[in-house]
């Protein structure tokens, strides 16, 4: 039986005002004080935290009564760390973490260091690989909808990779392009090197997929989930954390209920532009295209005194007729996806 350990990793600054989430607030056109931003922030992250903290509780069961079940089979340690910079933030993150009272499982804490984020990344990465952690899956601190199926597949697969000796990555898109969830083993051939920093306009996770392609890396890529940077993203967090709570009547989902509390407690309500604005409803109720563009430049014609000199219209001139009407639509919805921009 062979002995490993593994750790899920969670990169924050210290929720202090004016040092986290300053986009969404006053000063930069959102709806939040400094003191506001950094509050949602603190909630975010200890919401996060306990649900890794309880999607690495679960995989410690399984994989104990795995070995229960089987001596032979690898027996797993599973570990909850926090990475903040520079050192001094990291007493001030154990306070946090002692204030809100004791957590299930114990909290490493580590410093990281760098000149870039990239720098940051591999350094945290290259100190538990050092202290002995086959695997790593690090998230985000401000994606309060993150599954918790998520980090605990993340794991799984890379366990699998690694039984088919070809050190594997995971991964988990944001919204911008960009990743909420990344992991890989301490022999995965891959860095974050020009991935989070560079000057090409290059997308973070166009960047890995480069990466992985160059070295043949096997990769299992999961839904994207969204972080919260921006009043914009807040929204969409809004709106699927109250989706999650009702879903969980029936499903095994973590429910966000510290982020939630004080998203109600805020009197904070999502809404959209009206969609008779800029939402185009024609052939709603399953009418054919073609059909209907013939039908309007006929009745056109009409309204014109033009139809009588047409005769009997043969069927491909009802298709020509049928194609210009489509080249007038789609100019239509040219304008339609322009005026939509001004809402977005």
């Amino acid at each position: 039986m062979a002995e490993k350990k593994e750790a899920l990793l969670i990169f924050s600054k210290p929720p202090i005002p004016g040092l986290v989430k300053t986009r969404m607030t006053q000063e930069y056109g959102g709806i939040f004080t400094q003191e506001q931003a950094a509050e949602f922030f603190r909630r975010c992250l200890f919401d996060v935290c306990e649900m890794s903290i309880y999607a690495l509780m679960e995989l410690q069961a399984e994989n104990d009564a795995a070995v229960a079940a089987d001596p032979n089979a690898d027996k797993i340690t599973y570990d909850f760390v926090l990475s903040t910079t520079p050192a001094s933030s990291v007493e001030l993150m154990k306070q946090e973490f002692e204030a809100v009272g004791p957590w299930p499982m114990e909290v490493k804490f580590l410093t990281d260091m760098g000149h870039t984020f990239d720098d940051h990344f591999d350094d945290a990465f290259k100190q538990l690989f050092d202290m002995g952690y086959e695997s790593v899956v690090s998230i985000g601190a401000d994606v309060p909808v993150m599954p918790k199926n998520h980090v605990k597949q993340a794991f799984q697969w890379l366990e699998y990779f690694q039984s088919l000796g070809k050190p594997g990555f995971v991964e988990a898109p944001c919204q911008e392009c960009g990743t909420s969830l990344v992991g890989f083993s301490y022999n995965t051939p891959i860095n974050n090197q020009g991935i989070y920093y560079n000057l090409d306009g290059r997308a973070a996770l166009d960047g890995y997929v480069e990466k992985l392609q160059a070295s043949d890396i096997p990769s299992a890529y999961f839904a994207p989930v969204a972080d919260v940077d921006e009043i914009t993203d807040l929204a969409h967090a809004v709106s699927c954390m109250r989706a999650i709570e009702m879903a969980a009547q029936y499903q095994d989902l973590f429910v966000p209920r510290r982020t939630l509390a004080w998203v109600n407690w805020m009197g904070i309500k999502i809404s959209t532009p009206p969609n008779d604005e800029h939402d185009p409803r024609q052939y709603l109720d399953g009418e054919d295209p073609e059909n209907v563009a013939v039908a309007n430049a006929m009745k056109k014609l009409q309204e014109e005194g033009m139809s009588d000199d047409l005769g009997e219209i043969s069927d491909e001139e009802r298709r020509r007729i049928a194609e210009g009407m489509k080249g007038v639509d789609a100019a239509r919805a040219k304008e339609n996806q322009y005026e939509a921009s001004k809402y977005n």
